[in-house]
């Protein structure tokens, strides 16, 4: 008789911090050093994402925990350094081998994506490695659709690599766009 993998319920979610740097390295890092869900060829390290998670303009990350460790996180980044382009967002999401399958991934994305909508963002883009079924099938649950593939435009693990680009619309695009805010973990 075949054995049954439990699934745990999705961990917590809360907004991170710097504090959280660490584990979120740990969680971070595999997909650095032996997979190409992530273009980086160095894992970064504590301070380094803290640094990012502190960058300006400031937006949303939040954390997955379990018995007080981080197993997940996702967060929102400017999709492109050209002031047009300051509407949109890039999201990404990362779990802990143990963690894929219990609901996480997508219990952080309910979690990011209204807070980007929240502060003024209209689009929302997520660039996905492939082959990834997992993540493409978790981007589509979510509403993004695909809106194409950059061919061969990462060299990693001795072979090139496409990614392939997922949308989704947070909000109904406003004739005259307010300027996005700043993400805050504290109220007011």
């Amino acid at each position: 008789m075949a054995s049954l993998r439990l699934v745990p319920s999705p961990a917590g979610i809360r907004p991170a911090d710097v504090a959280d740097a660490a584990g979120i390295a740990a969680v971070y890092r595999p997909y650095v050093t032996v997979s190409v869900a992530s273009f980086e060829t160095a894992p970064p390290d504590a301070a380094e994402l803290a640094r990012r998670m502190l960058g300006a303009p400031r937006l949303p990350w939040f954390v997955a925990c379990r018995d007080g460790v981080v197993v997940g996180y996702a967060y929102a980044a400017p999709h492109r350094t050209r002031a047009a382009y300051r509407w949109s967002v890039d999201c990404s999401v990362y779990l802990a081998a143990a963690e894929r399958g219990a609901g996480t991934g997508r219990a952080l994305y309910e979690r990011l994506l209204p807070a980007v909508r929240d502060l003024g963002y209209v689009t929302a883009f997520a660039g996905i490695a492939l082959p990834n079924p997992a993540s493409v099938g978790l981007h589509t649950a979510l509403g993004f659709t695909a809106v194409g593939t950059y061919r061969a435009v990462g060299f990693k693990s001795g072979r090139w690599h496409d990614v392939g680009w997922f949308q989704l619309p947070l909000r109904e695009p406003p004739a005259e766009p307010v300027e996005p805010g700043e993400w805050s973990t504290t109220p007011g």
